[in-house]
């Protein structure tokens, strides 16, 4: 099933091809930038990125498959909390001004340059006949998965001594009720479909971060301001598990 995640939807394998002659990554910013004002209220700018390629990607999709099937895939997500007038919005734009450009947008980075200066946006590609064939591979139902296993990996973090040392500057008279509450450490559950999770972590590091600092201090500009991953690995300790089972009979509830 076709699901709305906070990455690209994983629908296609291992065979991906870098772009050779239409820049994508240039059409993509085209293709945004009606919509800018939409995203204001978005804090993760890769959020952004991930709405906005999968809203391409079903413009994709609404071409090529049938009314029928089409409107099955685009039903799940209301479920999800996405916002779907904007998503209609942008797949109705995808089809009428960029309708030529079939191939499916898999994967991006965002490559950090100068202080200052906007990240570069490179994108890979897949080409919609190898697309659609994977994606008939992968899509699967819950009678493939093994009994009490989630599709997803987990993220844990644990706050190491560089990130007490920032808290307790800010708040030394908390100094003991933080010690306690710090050992009730985050679980953070991703798509299990990322081939390399500690990887992928290296290019979404900051979000994390964020959120990480957020819960402590909702002030921004106490915050250190020259995050890097280097950093992050030094103020959390990472472990990540690929294999999670829920072992309770009652469904999972995510609430919004």
């Amino acid at each position: 099933m076709v699901k709305m995640k906070d990455n690209v939807i994983n629908l296609f394998g291992n065979k991906i091809i870098p772009n050779t002659s239409v820049k994508y990554s240039e059409l993509l910013e085209q293709f945004m930038s009606p919509f800018v004002n939409e995203f204001r209220d978005t804090e993760y700018i890769e959020d952004i990125f991930e709405f906005a390629i999968n809203a391409w990607n079903f413009g994709n999709l609404e071409i090529l498959l049938p009314e029928g099937e089409f409107e099955k895939a685009t039903g799940l997500i209301q479920e999800q909390g996405v916002d779907t007038v904007l998503l209609r919005k942008m797949i109705d734009y995808k089809i009428s001004t960029f309708r030529e450009y079939e191939n499916f947008i898999v994967n991006y980075d965002l490559k950090e340059v100068k202080a200052g200066e906007d990240p570069i946006l490179s994108i890979i590609t897949q080409e919609k006949e190898i697309y659609l064939a994977n994606m008939m591979d992968t899509l699967v139902t819950e009678d493939d998965f093994e009994e009490n296993y989630i599709n997803r990996s987990a993220i844990i973090l644990k706050p190491q001594q560089p990130f007490v040392d920032w808290y307790f500057n800010l708040n030394p008279e908390d100094e003991l009720d933080f010690e306690e509450d710090i050992k009730e450490t985050n679980i953070y559950l991703v798509d299990d479909k990322i081939d390399d999770v500690e990887k992928w972590l290296r290019k979404k590091f900051d979000k994390f971060f964020m959120m990480e600092l957020d819960e402590w201090c909702a002030n921004k500009k106490d915050w250190p301001q020259k995050r890097n991953y280097k950093m992050f690995k030094l103020w959390f300790r990472i472990e990540i598990s690929e294999m999670i089972y829920d072992l309770e009979k009652n469904p999972v509830i995510k609430s919004e």
